[in-house]
């Protein structure tokens, strides 16, 4: 029971001090999970992260279920994910209650556009960890551009485009690509 309590409670410490969803909730997830808690590695955690993305739901939630999975079977995955979802649906009760009365306060305005500027800055921070551990070569720097300009220029589906990537990885595991470093 304990060890399902602990995964409630990192979850819930995550999803009570990140704002603005999944991308932005990356670091936080890295330095919990992966170096405090030690229940997953970067590689595992990007995984559970690939994964969150390609399935249906919320892709914090998602994550946080596979990694209580991972740790605990079934319960701890339901554990994780009420830990992951209960902050916000707390939060977003007490703000709808209020919001009504309090939505013209310019201190309030202030307030969220100073947390729309840092989860701006989660997000910048989550693509530059994800960058660094992923592009290990230039086949990898490649797939990143291709990726790019078929997801923002095309209206090719992103599934297609992860579907090519993964077989484009599998394909090309076992070759040595030209690496960076």
């Amino acid at each position: 029971m304990k060890e399902l309590w602990n995964l409630f409670i990192s979850f819930f410490h995550i999803g009570t001090f990140t704002f603005g969803g999944g991308y932005a909730m990356l670091p936080l997830l890295e330095k919990e999970i992966v170096d405090n808690r030690g229940w997953v590695t970067k590689d595992e955690l990007l995984d559970c992260y690939a994964i969150g993305q390609c399935t249906p739901g919320i892709i914090a939630v998602n994550t946080a279920t596979f990694i209580g999975y991972k740790q605990r079977g079934l319960w701890g995955g339901i554990w994780a994910t009420l830990g992951m979802v209960s902050p916000s649906l707390i939060i977003i009760t007490i703000i709808a209650t209020f919001f009504q009365k309090f939505q013209e306060y310019e201190l309030i305005q202030h307030a969220f556009g100073g947390i729309r500027i840092v989860v701006v800055a989660l997000i910048v921070q989550a693509v530059i960890n994800m960058w660094n551990q992923s592009i290990k070569n230039w086949l990898g720097i490649i797939l990143f551009l291709i990726s790019f300009i078929l997801t923002t220029f095309t209206p090719i589906s992103p599934v297609f485009v992860i579907i090519f990537s993964a077989i484009t990885g599998l394909a090309t595991r076992n070759t040595k690509g030209a690496n960076m470093e």
